[in-house]
């Protein structure tokens, strides 16, 4: 089953299930506050009405959180290394007992599919990070997941790790889409999908890159122990999971270029606007 969002009028938004629109009063903070079964059951026993028709958008409401983890992939590990002044902190993150764990964005900051993503004006090396991206309700249970962007700034993150929060948090930095699948049979193939990316300048494939979830290193319910261990989200949370796919050194994302993440069944595109003004 696919969870999407759309533009409803007056500015507000509606929820709908498999192109199907649900209650108006029906959002993703309520389903999130339910145990995965219950969860489900509502789904299954709510009218689905008309179709969805409005403008697609991302799939998270205003007051949720994004959050992710760093390094779990050992090609992300080698890219770090490769980029960073501090060497070993990024091998010590890798092989230590507790994972990298980073604030991302805050859901009325976030993109979804067709929007345009930015790279930061005063950064030189700009990549977009794809990501499954961990739907996690308020029993700290996964339920469902998307596609992830976790654009970053490789130069400012590798001149000192304590300015990861400026590589990583900013305006267009943080995309999700196009919705979220949910149920228990999607659930399954968390652990072996299809990571892949293809980035396109001028109508040309730039690169493409492929992984597979499964090189996760850590167990995707260890990355949301220790992110709800001492911090709650009563009305659930997402969870990015790390990177396997790195572009070359020589590249960065620039103006115009199109980033297109396909995880699974699912695929998120997004344009790269210019610098804010």
């Amino acid at each position: 089953m696919l969870l999407t969002r759309h533009e409803a009028p007056q500015g507000t938004a509606r929820w709908a299930l498999d192109g199907r629109s649900l209650p108006t009063d029906l959002g993703l903070d309520l389903l999130l506050r339910l145990p995965r079964e219950g969860m489900a059951a509502m789904l299954r026993s709510v009218p689905h009405s008309e179709a969805a028709t409005g403008r697609l958008l991302p799939p998270i409401e205003a007051a949720h959180e994004v959050w992710a983890a760093g390094v779990t992939y050992q090609r992300s590990r080698e890219a770090r290394e490769a980029e960073s002044a501090v060497k070993d902190v990024y091998a010590r993150v890798y092989e230590a007992k507790r994972p990298e764990l980073f604030f991302k964005s805050v859901g009325w900051r976030v993109v979804g599919h067709d929007l345009p993503i930015r790279v930061r004006a005063d950064s030189r090396w700009n990549v977009p990070e794809p990501e499954l991206t961990l739907v996690v309700n308020a029993s700290r249970e996964i339920v469902g997941y998307c596609v992830g962007n976790d654009v970053s700034s490789r130069d400012i993150e590798g001149e000192n790790p304590l300015y990861l929060p400026q590589a990583k948090v900013y305006d267009g930095s943080c995309a999700l889409g196009p919705g979220i699948v949910v149920g228990d049979d999607a659930l399954g193939n968390l652990k072996d999908l299809s990571v892949q990316l293809t980035l396109t300048r001028g109508g040309q494939a730039a690169f493409q890159g492929e992984t597979r979830t499964s090189r996760i290193k850590r167990p995707l319910e260890e990355l949301v122990s220790y992110l709800t261990e001492e911090l709650t989200f009563p009305g659930g949370v997402f969870l990015m999971t790390g990177t396997g796919i790195v572009p070359p050194h020589e590249f960065s994302l620039a103006p115009g270029d199109v980033v297109t993440i396909t995880i699974g069944a699912l695929t998120l595109e997004n344009r790269v606007a210019g610098a804010a003004p």
